[in-house]
């Protein structure tokens, strides 16, 4: 079925389809905008996958979240199918729908985790970023090549007034930035001449929405004048030439307020087996150093550093696979319980993605399906997709991901905190259960409160985000400090006649709530309410967080409260716990 959705990006270059006539009865799909040429879908291409894929797009563009009516004009499809593809990503749990709205979900990050685990460095290297940006005390990013952009797999930034606002994923045009230069003195021809062909078409830096356009000159009424012809632009990046001309000899590249007034940054290589890997930049403000003052005091650190992440590179010991999704039977069930509304083909498609991982960077056709559970041929038409899309490339008989599928939501999921996390879990908990739901984590003796989700009712526990209350008096506080080793137990005074404040019973108490895996606080902080609690753990083990549902005692007995709510409660947490992993596989999840 022919598609009426454009598979070339709508931002920024990248590993975009072939161009031109292609072998086979393909669609051709006509250019949506200026300089774009028309492309020609395989005929073999799965034409649900190219639409799903449209959406998630759109989504990533409008920062996370659109209406549905708006992905329908923006996409061009007809809201049916809008419709039914966001039905099908929430089913995966990628979109979260809120009334009429789509929202990206965690969950999604599993697409360019798939992604960061084949490429391997940011495991190897992102802790070198982190040392370099301590010791600095400056903003350090890691970037890998995508086309005539770049765009950054890790960063490890200063938290400042004004400091750097990247997210991993976001793709910048080469010309504009320190990476790029180096990147391009491994191009050829065709690599320069797509580059040209761009600047050509996109004068204004349109199609990179991470960069600030470049700006036209204001006419005499204060408007951008419409009229001045591209030649006539600003003139930033247009010696791009030589500054790639001068990286090759120097090793080294500048950044002097390239994309935008007051952001400097120098880069360096990171070279494995003669190639560049990525390239590791700082960066910073011109009220602490100008782009000369980079390069004569913090190069020879950053030679330093490069060298170590070179070494890394060298003796790292080959990556064991780790798991592969094998979805097949999920989308297949799916598909029968929900019927046309899922489209399997949509979810085998983006199934294949994360087919590849940690000690799967570069996968047959078979190796493929084997992972996914798929069919060879059901394989081979999403891997043909893929490719045309630019999200998947060939090197003789094997397959790799692009730097592209972390243009797949992960930008805006990437800033993404705990409590944003939790939100959608914790309102879906309390419509159920209609009681208060809450998240806390632990500071210092107290909990403070991160999200909250309370219900309507005449008594009801009247609580706000950012309050804080002892901890050992609280049903959250008690499961993360089970979590501890030796907690340290600060003045234990009583709230209520009930509250505990002998040392040696609440340590007991604690025992008993690591062994039971929940607390249960009865009218110990205050006469009359009644919590109980789970904890959050992270991707290692740890609890982060706690959880818990809060009600008057006339509400539920504790019995109650064990029967009814705590499957309810691990339930909830693991979810929160799931997403979580996701979300901080490659990044520190923020706790608020």
């Amino acid at each position: 079925m022919p598609s009426n959705v454009d598979p070339a990006p709508e931002t920024g270059p990248g590993p975009g389809p072939a161009t031109g006539p292609q072998p086979g009865t393909g669609t051709r799909v006509p250019k949506t905008g200026p300089g774009r040429p028309e492309t020609t879908v395989p005929a073999e291409a799965v034409t649900p996958l190219i639409r799903g894929i449209a959406v998630l797009r759109r989504l990533t563009e409008a920062d996370g979240v659109s209406s549905l009516s708006g992905l329908e004009r923006a996409t061009g499809l007809a809201r049916s199918t809008v419709d039914r593809i966001t039905a099908t990503l929430a089913r995966m749990g990628y979109v979260r729908l809120d009334g009429r709205d789509a929202v990206l979900a965690p969950r999604l990050m599993e697409l360019g985790n798939a992604y960061l685990a084949s490429l391997r460095l940011p495991r190897l290297l992102d802790a070198h970023a982190d040392a370099l940006a301590d010791e600095l005390d400056e903003s350090v990013s890691l970037a890998v090549g995508d086309r005539d952009g770049i765009r950054f797999i890790h960063q490890a930034t200063r938290r400042r007034a004004m400091s750097l606002n990247f997210r991993i994923g976001d793709l910048l045009p080469a010309e504009r930035t320190a990476p790029g230069p180096l990147f391009a003195t491994e191009w050829d021809e065709e690599d320069w001449t797509r580059w040209r062909a761009r600047r050509a078409a996109d004068p204004e830096d349109r199609g990179f929405p991470a960069v600030p356009a470049r700006s036209r000159p204001y006419a005499d009424d204060g408007a951008p004048d419409q009229r001045t012809p591209p030649s006539q632009l600003p003139t930033v990046g247009d010696d791009f030439e030589q500054r790639t001309a001068e990286a090759r000899e120097t090793g080294w590249a500048l950044d002097d307020q390239l994309i935008e007034p007051a952001l400097v940054a120098i880069s360096m290589p990171v070279r494995e087996a003669g190639r560049i890997a990525c390239v590791v930049s700082v960066v910073s403000h011109t009220s602490r150093h100008t782009a000369a003052d980079l390069r004569d005091t913090l190069l020879p650190r950053l030679r330093t550093a490069v060298a170590a992440m070179e070494r890394e590179l060298r003796e790292a010991p080959p990556a064991e696979p780790d798991a592969a999704s094998g979805l097949a039977g999920w989308t297949g069930a799916s598909k029968q319980e929900l019927g046309r509304e899922f489209v399997e083909s949509l979810a085998r498609g983006l199934t294949v993605i994360t087919a590849f991982g940690e000690g799967r960077a570069e996968l047959t056709l078979t190796e493929v399906a084997q992972a996914t559970g798929l069919a060879r041929a059901t394989a081979r038409r999403a891997l043909i997709t893929l490719e045309h899309l630019g999200y998947v490339t060939t090197h003789g008989r094997v397959f790799r991901l692009t730097p592209r599928v972390l243009g797949l939501g992960f930008p805006p999921l990437s800033r993404t905190s705990l409590p944003e996390i939790a939100a959608p879990h914790l309102t879906d908990l309390s419509q159920r259960l209609h009681d208060s739901v809450s998240l806390a984590v632990l500071t210092g003796d107290e909990i403070q409160y991160m999200g909250r989700v309370s219900t309507s009712r005449v008594m009801s526990v009247n609580i706000t985000i950012g309050t804080r209350l002892p901890a050992y008096a609280t049903s959250m506080g008690r499961v993360i400090l089970a979590d501890r080793p030796d907690p340290r137990l600060p003045d234990l005074l009583p709230l209520t006649p009930r509250t505990i404040t002998d040392p040696a019973k609440l340590r007991a108490e604690l025992d008993r709530v690591r062994d039971a895996g929940y607390a249960l606080v009865d009218e110990e902080l205050e006469e009359g309410l009644r919590s109980i609690a789970v904890p959050v753990r992270e991707r290692g083990g740890r609890v982060v967080a706690a959880v818990n549902v809060a009600m008057h005692s006339s509400r539920r007995t504790p019995e109650e409260c064990v029967r009814d709510v705590l499957p309810e409660l691990h339930a909830m947490a693991g979810r929160i716990e799931t997403d979580l992993r996701v979300a901080g596989r490659f990044r520190r999840v923020p706790l608020g």
